[in-house]
């Protein structure tokens, strides 16, 4: 099979567009440039398709290597021919490749093995052929030194025709579809653990049953997760009676001796062979179809979370609060850089409210500070409100900043490398600044998994979830473009076609030489030739530049199109920028080429209207109610402001202003029927809920969107 049959037999996309979106990516050339850069070539394929497009040539090259490796072993057998070498090449999936290799495979010692080597197959094509009336006697002859008896003889002849069973690819079908089609999940609870508190959380699993179709991914990665712990036992089943029967009848063409000792051979392979190896084979397919959709939740809320609405370049107050270690402070300038820091003591024990105010207040004169980012962690609440007391000389707008994972990055060789001279706590209390002004460019110094915007991200397939995840970073980033004079190397990284090392050399150049003046300058940078430039220059944007054009994410292949397009206006490229009745005058199909089109015109024309443009929304600020400090302030029937903080494929997690999430159940989205939640909500919306029902012993708390 040829890798493009192969892709556009997976994929609902154009040979022609998947044959082009190969040469380029086997040219080097990343996603987000490829689908923003050369549309004409791809057919308009989004990030999308051409991810899709990545993932089945990966799979198709593991399958291709697979193959290679299986004819050389079964070569080396001695027992490759030229119809097995052929259905083997043909194959168009694992499942089908492994179970032609299974009769090859080199086992542990089975009991098969043991009775052919006890001189017993030919007994066992005896009775596979059902022709013989006199079987006892036969089985006589097979006796010897180590075989006792006729018994020995016929049970040894059925361990090899169970093994010839379970090897037949029809025969595996067989059961393979039942358990696909009518699997039955089952669960029980290990007696010894049932009290144990930490299976508690997991007691609506301890007798589960349902079927393995009809469970949805996060309840089954719940039950796994239960089963891994030791809480539970987990069984998939089917109706034994029925596949017995279906495999039977692929055999059994008579009613003697033979037909009866086959028959014991069928039940002896379905349930010491078949089964156990076929239903962990299904359960490990529903696994890792759980596993696909909590990473896709994972990467479309991480997307969302890094997509979020940024203050801009601003003087901002971060805020790290605390009880008795006290909260502390930090000023930062418009760019992020720290100014200041220090501890402050309003809270218990020491309940310095007075000094902490007349600190605060002094600092924000000091620094001019024009917002007030608060972590949402311990002392959140009381914080704010001390904060919203302060009579400032200037309007500073206060605004509450999620912690998660401010405290990996404190510890993070990134954040020892920016500030080795500070410790933990002033890092995390600059990271909660940064995450205010610009979620993105100090998001990506973190670990995504520790940014809180998934479940079971420690029970899904971790390479899988690295990946997806780089990806979902990778397109953010790109997605918005990236002030190369401002950018950490962390951000850098993420750029089309830079990495890690190149993300450094660029640092290191800008801080030996100061910024960069023009996207022309990027090629001084050591290491980073024509192909690592034509990847990423066009995301790199340069403020304040003589050629207005290095600010927009226009490509500088196309700088000499728009420099045409400005002459043949009449006009200075300075007059045409944010010029819409000009830029409405230009007929695009003028310029369209063999290798430049419409989509990348039009693309160019937009990026002219507004170049430099921030596609993100601005940051607001939002208040809780000042009357719910814990979960037991929560009543029934109470309308409360709250920000979604997780989506799940079964509804979204709200803060409500106190330690415990609500949860929107998504059957409490709408009135109607939700089939997507994030067609309803999306994460960091600002929402009203309804509280439905208040669980204090579990920590939960029930929520309606309130309309």
């Amino acid at each position: 099979m040829q890798l493009l049959a192969y892709i556009a037999q997976h994929s609902q996309i154009p040979t022609k567009s998947i044959e082009n979106t190969v040469a380029l990516l086997n040219e080097d050339c990343t996603v987000p440039f490829i689908a923003r850069y050369r549309k004409e070539r791809t057919g308009n394929l989004d990030e999308v398709q051409i991810g899709d497009i990545v993932t089945l040539k990966a799979q198709f090259e593991t399958l291709e290597k697979r193959k290679t490796a299986i004819l050389k072993v079964i070569e080396e057998q001695g027992a490759l021919n030229d119809v097995l070498a052929q259905k083997i090449k043909q194959s168009g999936d694992l499942t089908t490749l492994e179970d032609l290799y299974l009769p090859f495979k080199k086992k542990r010692k089975t009991k098969a093995e043991t009775a052919i080597k006890n001189g017993l197959e030919p007994l066992a094509k005896i009775i596979m052929a059902q022709r013989t009336e006199n079987l006892a006697s036969i089985a006589t002859k097979y006796v010897n030194e180590n075989v006792s008896n006729e018994d020995d003889a016929l049970e040894g002849a059925r361990h090899i025709i169970a093994e010839w069973i379970n090897e037949r690819a029809d025969i595996r079908n067989i059961v393979r579809r039942q358990l696909q089609r009518h699997a039955q999940l089952g669960t029980k609870v290990i007696a010894t653990k049932k009290e144990d508190e930490k299976a508690q959380k997991y007691r609506d699993y301890f007798e589960w049953n349902e079927s393995l179709n009809r469970c949805p991914s996060h309840r089954l990665l719940a039950i796994l997760r239960a089963e891994k712990e030791g809480f539970i036992r987990v069984k998939v089943a089917i109706e034994d009676d029925k596949a017995i029967s279906d495999i039977a009848d692929r055999f059994i063409n008579g009613n003697n001796a033979c037909s009866e000792q086959i028959s014991i051979a069928v039940q002896d392979a379905y349930k010491r062979l078949l089964l156990p190896s076929l239903s962990k084979e299904t359960l490990k397919a529903a696994k890792e179809k759980a596993d696909e959709a909590a990473i896709q939740v994972f990467s479309k809320n991480l997307k969302q979370l890094l997509l979020g609405a940024p203050l801009g370049e601003k003087r901002i107050m971060a805020i790290d609060p605390g009880f008795r270690t006290g909260c502390k402070v930090v000023c930062l300038g418009a760019q992020g850089e720290l100014k200041h820091n220090e501890t402050i003591y309003p809270h218990a024990p020491q309940n310095d409210s007075k000094g902490a105010i007349k600190k605060l207040s002094s600092l924000a004169d000091a620094y001019k500070i024009e917002a007030i980012a608060i972590g949402n962690g311990t002392a959140s609440r009381e914080t704010e409100q001390l904060v919203k007391r302060i009579q400032f000389k200037n309007p500073i707008e206060v605004f509450v900043v999620s912690e998660a994972g401010a405290s990996i990055y404190s510890a993070s060789k990134i954040a020892r490398e920016e500030f080795p001279n500070y410790d933990v706590t002033v890092r995390g209390a600059v990271s909660i600044g940064r995450r205010l002004a610009d979620p993105l460019a100090e998001l990506v110094k973190i670990d995504p998994k520790s940014i809180g915007v998934g479940q079971y991200q420690h029970d899904v397939d971790q390479n899988q979830l690295k990946n997806s995840l780089d990806v979902a970073v990778e397109s953010c980033v790109n997605t918005v473009g990236v002030n190369i004079n401002t950018a950490s190397v962390a951000l850098l990284s993420y750029v089309s076609g830079i990495g890690p090392k190149l993300a450094e050399n660029i640092v290191a150049y800008r801080n030996e030489n100061g910024p960069f003046s023009s996207r022309a300058q990027i090629k001084k940078v050591a290491r980073l030739g024509e192909k690592a430039f034509e990847q990423s220059a066009a995301f790199l944007r340069i403020k304040n530049a003589k050629n207005p054009l290095d600010d927009a994410a226009v490509h500088p292949e196309s700088y000499s199109l728009v420099n045409k397009m400005v002459k043949d206006q009449g006009v200075e490229l300075s007059e045409i920028i944010g010029n819409k009745e000009v830029l409405k005058k230009i007929d695009l199909q003028k310029y369209c080429t063999e290798d430049i089109g419409l989509p990348t015109l039009e693309d160019i024309i937009k990026e002219l209207e507004k170049p430099g443009l921030d596609r993100r929304e601005k940051a607001k600020v939002f208040t809780f109610n000042q009357n719910i400090r814990t979960i037991t302030d929560v009543q029934e029937g109470q309308l409360l402001p709250g920000i979604v903080n997780n989506l799940t494929n079964f509804g979204c997690f709200v803060d409500i202003g106190i330690k415990e999430s609500g949860l929107i159940h998504i059957s409490n989205l709408s009135d109607s029927f939700v089939k997507d939640v994030n067609e309803h909500v999306h994460l960091h919306q600002q929402v009203i809920v309804k509280v439905l029902e208040v669980d204090v012993a579990r920590k939960r708390i029930q929520l309606a969107l309130h309309k």
